[in-house]
């Protein structure tokens, strides 16, 4: 038995949370949602239900605008991947289809909390990417809230899940990018049991942004804001 299923295992026995609170469910796992996209988008880069990415190389936002007084603006890149990819946020759904490796989203949320969950189902095992960044007009920079990949590229196995849940102790309380203002919380996710015991094909990462109601103050990536935590 790998190190996640014997973890697994004493996790069931004793209640207690298994590092990140993976766990593996055997057809636990209820479908993706529906393969279309449900959310009020943000920004000139989006038309209807879709966006258009912006360049992370340009200055600035980059095309994707800044957020009215009283929201925050978030970019959600799914993939790149060959597979479907979901990203649900609060009440909205983001899809990517098969046809494009990577889509992007643009949304704006209001400070608190908001739940997100991030899905990938291919029968033959998974590749699933997911970048959410938040954006500051006051430093004209972006922030990596988050970031998330197993088989990309390749396809995600048990074992690349237990390796992500080992890079997760260098977050301090959470906080993924120390210079923006997004907590991550509850980060746990689910998966199948796949026939090859090796690669699942249904996933489901669950977890919360705490975003606070303050402005950042410095730029992504300035050495100050690690002293912080």
């Amino acid at each position: 038995m790998s190190k996640l299923g014997l973890c697994l295992v004493a996790a069931l026995a004793t209640g207690l949370a298994c590092g990140a609170s993976s766990t593996r469910k055997a057809g636990g796992l209820t479908a993706p949602p529906a393969p279309t996209t449900v959310a009020t988008l943000a920004g000139p880069l989006c038309d209807g239900a879709a966006c258009t990415c912006r360049d992370p190389d340009a200055a600035g936002d980059g095309g994707a605008g800044t957020p009215d007084d009283g929201v925050k603006r978030f970019e959600v890149r799914l993939g790149p991947s060959e597979h479907e990819l979901w990203l649900t946020v609060d009440d909205m759904v983001l899809y990517k289809s098969r046809a494009r490796a990577e889509e992007c989203f643009y949304v704006d949320l209001p400070a608190g909390d908001h739940r997100f969950t991030f899905r990938a189902a291919n029968p033959g095992g998974v590749s699933a990417a997911v970048a959410i960044s938040e954006y500051a007009p006051a430093t004209s920079s972006w922030y990596a809230s988050y970031r998330f990949e197993c088989g990309a590229p390749g396809v995600c196995a048990y074992d690349d899940l237990e390796t992500y849940r080992g890079t997760l102790e260098r977050y301090v309380r959470g906080i993924h990018d120390p210079c923006g203002s997004v907590k991550v919380k509850g980060l746990t996710w689910d998966t199948d049991l796949a026939p090859d015991t090796v690669h699942p094909g249904n996933l489901a990462v669950h977890f919360t942004f705490d975003v606070f109601d303050f402005t950042p103050k410095r730029p992504h990536g300035d050495p100050a804001c690690a002293e912080k935590y």
